[in-house]
């Protein structure tokens, strides 16, 4: 696994061996971006702060900062998952641009100021089947994790249904193999 672009591009992220976690493919993780750079009104990843919640290795955020993302919140209540996203930061030279939380995402507290949030940008890769996405968002959204018109970029199994919860709308929606990735627009909580 690799960063696919950016001043980071090339670099090798470091996955653990015999475990659960399912990074996004490269291929799949430059879509995404493709998406976000060209086909959602431009997005530019330039000084933002990110959230990266069920991190995992961190390969989300981590190519968020290198296509100039200033500082990344990596979310997991995975030990070893967060200690490889710790690595792999301090791998490419952004350790100092990221904040690690041990936390359930699916019950989020109000973000520590080292957060920077509410962020414009959020990444979620829960474990595909186990229902985890819609309490995640929910969370981002009433505890102040994303900010309004913030983007949230979903990957969930091929096959699952997510419908966006109040305050998201669904701007995009994409198949890659088993995955399906979503893309939602944060209008607030009214």
């Amino acid at each position: 696994m690799r960063i696919v672009a950016g001043r980071h591009k090339g670099r090798t992220l470091l996955v653990p061996e015999g475990r659960t976690l399912r990074p996004t493919a490269d291929r799949t993780r430059e879509s995404v971006f493709n998406i976000l750079a060209h086909g959602i009104d431009g997005f530019d990843f330039e000084g933002i702060s990110v959230i990266d919640v069920f991190a995992g290795t961190g390969a989300l955020g981590l190519e968020a900062m290198s296509r100039g993302a200033a500082h990344v919140t990596f979310v997991d209540h995975d030990h070893d998952a967060l200690n490889c996203a710790r690595k792999n930061a301090a791998q490419v030279g952004e350790w100092r641009n990221a904040t690690l939380l041990r936390l359930d995402a699916t019950r989020l507290p109000p973000p520590p100021l080292a957060a920077q949030a509410p962020c414009p940008l959020a990444f979620l890769d829960p474990p595909y089947g186990e229902g985890l996405a819609i309490p995640a968002l929910q969370g981002l959204a009433a505890k102040g994790w994303l900010a309004k018109d913030g983007i949230a970029v979903v990957e969930i199994g091929a096959k699952e249904d997510l419908e966006p919860p109040r305050g998201y709308i669904l701007l995009d929606r994409r198949t890659y193999g088993a995955a399906q990735v979503l893309f939602l627009k944060f209008e607030g909580l009214s």
